[in-house]
């Protein structure tokens, strides 16, 4: 027989309760102690809370607010905790304070004190070797290769200078401040506290660009309206309102150039790009610019004691270039810069530096500059072009010819530096005609050094030579190879 037994019935206060866990346990639990610490203090001052009730109030919205939606959005940090796979553990830690590094000359600057800025040259990419070649034959201090341009210290009196002087460089920029920056709103604050009234102000029109290498940031067109916000509302702030902008003929350009963890903001110097000379308006169908072709006769080591021929001379640039630096006439003595319309500016200093330039401009060159083109109306427009550029009519000599007839002149042993048509330039594909042109150049240029900038690699192998060396350069965004052939009788053969 079975006996039924009754247990007796637990109260609730009897049930043992389960603990929680988890990440909505542990926001709960964060919560529950912020909010017991706050009631600490809440209650240790009494008067206080009474007489900012209303404050208080809105505070604790905002906490339990900003404590919820850290319950929906993200897990809180735990040390030891391992990630699980596909998903990216956040930490929440402070904010970082950005240390600013701001570069501006002193109150009491004048262009008689030696203030010393951090400079930046751009260049063409392949010629920073050229570039910092250059730049140390200047006198200038402290140059350090870098990517497409060289880092350099001077005065303000070296900012003119190189930008008379240079004839590699593109755009020659001053570094105002620099620091490490970890959003667009770090990137706004270091643009606000770089002291642009010192440059320019609201009188001047303003363009900004910015660029970037290996940068986290998602969109360049955002970072660059931030810092246009910044340079404004600084200027708005320090002198009551802000500069127009104009993106076409701006007074000031302002570059902001980020990395993967920093920014530097930089003054353009230069205003148009430095290898705009100011005298080549008539152009082939794919001229090269005129920093390319002075860095061509820099990786050639040409010097103006040297003969120099063209054959596919186009517009001239490359024989211009050559004859420029022949006669010792600066490439920026007949053209504006944008330094000029700054407001530290001493018009008497550079008029000065400019007489020193015509002053030392020779009259004769020291060796032949001969080009030739198979197009009359490449000839044309060379001949077009050297009557702007100031040089003697008679300065370099051009002529029609075709390069498979050409004849070494009665000079010495000297260079061909040339820029063969290739891509579009080339209406028919005839790999003949190179080949032809290699057997040309062995039978009349025996003991001459060549120098061939194509987007064609495999030129070598159509003209059946060997390069004796070739240095990778980039004709706007053609990706080239300058070749130097040296011409002898039995020519390196490509096996």
């Amino acid at each position: 027989m079975k006996t039924l037994t009754l247990k007796r019935k637990t109260s609730s206060s009897d049930v043992k309760t389960n603990k929680k866990s988890g990440a909505r346990a542990r926001v709960a639990s964060q919560y529950q102690l912020h909010k017991e610490k706050r009631q600490k203090t809440v209650t240790s001052s009494e008067t206080s809370f009474t007489e900012d009730k209303t404050s208080v109030n809105k505070t604790e919205n905002v906490q339990d607010n900003s404590l919820r939606s850290l319950s929906h959005k993200t897990r809180p940090y735990q040390e030891n905790r391992k990630p699980t796979r596909g998903k990216r553990v956040v930490s929440h830690r402070a904010p970082k304070k950005i240390a600013i590094k701001v570069q501006s000359a002193p109150a009491d600057f004048n262009y008689t004190k030696d203030h010393i800025f951090s400079l930046f040259a751009s260049c063409p990419q392949g010629l920073e070797a050229p570039l910092f070649d250059e730049l140390t034959e200047l006198g200038f201090q402290d140059v350090k290769s870098g990517r497409s341009g060289c880092h350099f210290k001077g005065d303000w009196k070296d900012v003119m200078r190189a930008n008379l002087w240079s004839r590699v460089a593109t755009r020659i920029l001053l570094e105002v401040s620099h620091a490490p920056i970890f959003s667009e709103d770090d990137l706004y604050e270091l643009t606000l506290s770089t002291p642009w009234e010192y440059w320019f102000g609201p009188e001047h029109e303003l363009r900004v660009d910015t660029s970037a290498i290996a940068s986290p940031m998602k969109s360049l067109q955002f970072c660059n309206l931030k810092v246009k916000d910044g340079v404004c509302d600084r200027l708005r702030k320090k002198e009551g309102s802000r500069p127009n902008i104009n993106t076409v003929r701006p007074d000031a350009r302002v570059h902001a150039f980020l990395e993967q963890s920093s920014a530097t903001l930089y003054i353009d110097t230069s205003g148009v790009s430095l290898f705009k000379r100011g005298w080549r308006f008539d152009k082939g169908i794919a001229p090269l610019r005129e920093n390319l072709a002075a860095g061509l006769l820099s990786l050639a080591q040409w010097n103006p004691s040297i003969p120099l021929i063209d054959p596919f001379c186009g517009s001239g640039t490359i024989l211009i270039e050559a004859a420029w630096k022949s006669l010792n006439m600066a490439p920026g003595m007949y053209r504006p810069f944008a330094f000029e319309r700054l407001r530290q500016f001493n018009r008497q200093a550079w008029i000065d530096m400019k007489n020193k330039v015509f002053d030392e401009k020779k009259d004769i060159l020291q060796a032949p500059i001969l080009g030739y083109d198979f197009s009359p109306q490449a000839i044309r427009n060379a001949r077009a072009n050297l009557k702007r550029c100031k040089l003697p009519i008679n300065s370099i000599e051009f002529k029609p010819q075709n390069a498979l007839a050409l004849e070494r002149p009665k000079t010495a042993p000297g260079m061909i530096i040339t820029n063969p048509p290739y891509g579009d330039r080339m209406s028919v594909n005839d790999q003949s005609f190179w080949s032809d042109w290699a057997s040309q150049l062995k039978k009349e240029f025996a003991d001459w050094q060549v120098f061939m900038i194509t987007e064609d690699h495999d030129l070598p192998k159509h003209m059946r030579l060997k390069p004796k060396r070739r240095h990778p350069v980039y004709n706007g965004n053609l990706d080239c190879r300058l070749f130097h052939f040296e011409m002898v009788a039995d020519s390196y053969r490509d096996k």
